[in-house]
């Protein structure tokens, strides 16, 4: 829990010795977090062989977010003529909007949103604009179209950006069908030509990503994102959305387990406090354990903490009967003997963010 504890309490790196430091850098670089840590812990009397990595990765995110502010100026650009929404998710929404998630946020690919009505047109114009598809094998053309929720993925031939064009925001194969066309209605414009998720359902989709699809991967961020985004708005129709969604107990579930990592002041969707089963004496200790293992599975298991709580947060079993990550199952059976009697999470409210400042007037102006 020592990045969930640097996020949510700052002054707590002011404790850490050369060996926990070494720790909670390498755990925030595997989470994509360290650029967010740097501007959490700004200002702290922190170590200086510390300080010159943050400061290192502070640069290297705000130089990607001016990247990926260009490249959302480009895609503006380009669909623009189209009159069509185009609804920015994630990290792109996040920067565009000066969000407080969207501090130190690493910005992968640009992910839109649009109706799917409209997608053989967008998909023309983008084609027209530069972009070129990545995969142009016929039978993962034909499964993107079929089966997934957005297009396959396109790179830019000049700049190497890639853009993800989403008609929904899960595959079609999965069980919850959230309903894209009322995203879409209910998003908020943040600039000409670009409109963002309502805060509620960019905890929905944040929620999604963690429960309703793949495997957790960056799980951790998610949670900050969810953590971010309770903080900063009130979300009093968050229940009804995510019933609408079909995704209310997906919502329940991250809502209460940021609330447990973060403190967050929002654990629970509505009126309906959601309990969280205590795992604290269930989590695999490695203090008493020596050698390579510990060297090697302390940094990667506490990185995808996340990922075990998920699993065990929600349960009312010890978590030997429920279903575990591959490397989760090899840790606990290599140090059974070895656990922590309760969980140490951080205390208190986390101070408030200081927004970005909004997406470049200038460069939304710049014809």
């Amino acid at each position: 829990m020592i990045l969930a504890r640097a996020l949510a309490d700052p002054s707590s790196v002011l404790r850490l010795g050369h060996a926990d430091w070494t720790a909670l850098l390498c755990i925030a670089h595997a989470e994509r977090l360290l650029p967010t840590l740097a501007h959490r812990v700004d200002g702290l009397a922190i170590p200086e062989s510390a300080k010159a990595v943050l400061n290192n990765a502070r640069l290297n995110a705000e130089a990607g977010r001016v990247r990926a502010l260009w490249e959302i100026e480009m895609m503006r650009r380009a669909l623009t003529p189209l009159e069509v929404p185009v609804v920015l998710l994630k990290g792109s929404a996040f920067l565009a909007a000066g969000l407080a998630a969207g501090q130190g946020r690493l910005v992968g690919d640009l992910d839109i949103l649009v109706p799917r009505e409209r997608l053989d047109e967008v998909e023309a114009v983008i084609l027209e604009a530069g972009w070129e598809w990545l995969k142009v094998d016929a039978y993962d053309d034909h499964y993107y179209r079929t089966w997934m929720h957005e297009l396959p993925p396109l790179i830019h031939r000049d700049r190497d950006a890639m853009i993800d064009i989403h008609h929904t925001i899960l595959p079609l194969t999965a069980r919850p069908k959230p309903d894209a066309a009322a995203m879409i209605a209910d998003s908020v414009e943040i600039a000409p030509g670009l409109r963002m998720l309502c805060p509620e359902d960019m905890v929905i989709h944040a929620a999604a990503h963690l429960f309703a699809d793949g495997d957790l991967s960056g799980g951790m961020r998610n949670l900050w994102d969810i953590r971010c985004l309770v903080e900063a708005y009130p979300l009093d129709g968050l229940e009804a959305q995510a019933r609408m969604h079909g995704l209310l107990a997906e919502t329940e579930r991250a809502l209460r387990l940021a609330g447990h990592i973060f403190s967050s002041r929002h654990s629970r969707v509505g009126g309906n406090p959601t309990p969280i089963v205590e795992i604290g004496s269930w989590i695999p200790a490695y203090a008493g354990m020596t050698g390579i293992l510990k060297k090697l599975s302390l940094a990667y298991l506490l990185s995808h903490l996340c990922c075990f709580e998920a699993v065990t947060v929600f349960q009312t079993r010890p978590p030997r009967q429920c279903c575990f990550t591959k490397f989760a199952v090899k840790a606990k059976s290599a140090c059974q003997h070895h656990r922590i009697a309760n969980a140490d999470i951080s205390n208190g409210e986390a101070p408030a963010d200081e927004p970005l400042p909004p997406i470049s007037k200038c460069c939304l102006d710049a014809a």
